[in-house]
């Protein structure tokens, strides 16, 4: 009997907030791989694999969380998403950083947009310590996405100066 007042005066944890990456992540991959169905079969295997993937986790972590609320050791409330208050403008400015990206990126390309948002996002969260190592990582990263994603996948991303410069070197 102790077992059950000590289960019903325990306050059971809001993870509402933690639904909305997933959310997020299932809507795109499915958008995704709408937006597959004409390229190169290649691709499409490639990209079918790692949403697959993304999918596989998503639904574990939604059967996870289902079972957390079966147990009633969670509830959907999603008020700890804005605390603490002092967190809320690194947030919003993360969120602006991102709707920034997809506004720009087919303007400056995918190498050039991503360098930028990475290296804004990450002097963001250091409160702009360490920016030799920020600035290098995401030349790096960028680089990386651009070989990987645009030259060896051949994928359509948005082309900018960076992208036009390395077609006609390479």
């Amino acid at each position: 009997m102790n077992d059950q007042a000590d289960s019903e005066n325990k306050e059971k944890k809001p993870i509402g907030g933690e639904l909305i990456i997933p959310i997020m992540a299932l809507v795109f991959t499915l958008y995704y791989f709408w937006t597959i169905l004409e390229v190169p079969w290649s691709a499409q295997v490639s990209a079918f694999f790692v949403g697959s993937i993304l999918i596989v986790l998503i639904v574990t972590f939604f059967l996870k969380t289902a079972g957390r609320l079966r147990r009633g050791e969670a509830s959907l409330m999603i008020g700890p998403l804005f605390y603490p208050i002092s967190f809320v403008p690194k947030r919003l400015a993360l969120l602006g950083l991102t709707l920034g990206f997809i506004l720009i990126v087919q303007y400056l390309g995918f190498t050039i947009t991503v360098f930028l948002f990475l290296s804004s996002a990450m002097l963001l969260l250091s409160n702009g310590g360490k920016k030799r190592l920020i600035f290098s990582l995401s030349a790096t990263l960028a680089i990386a996405g651009w070989a990987l994603f645009i030259w060896a996948f051949e994928t359509r991303f948005p082309a900018g100066p960076f992208e036009t410069m390395m077609k006609g070197l390479i």
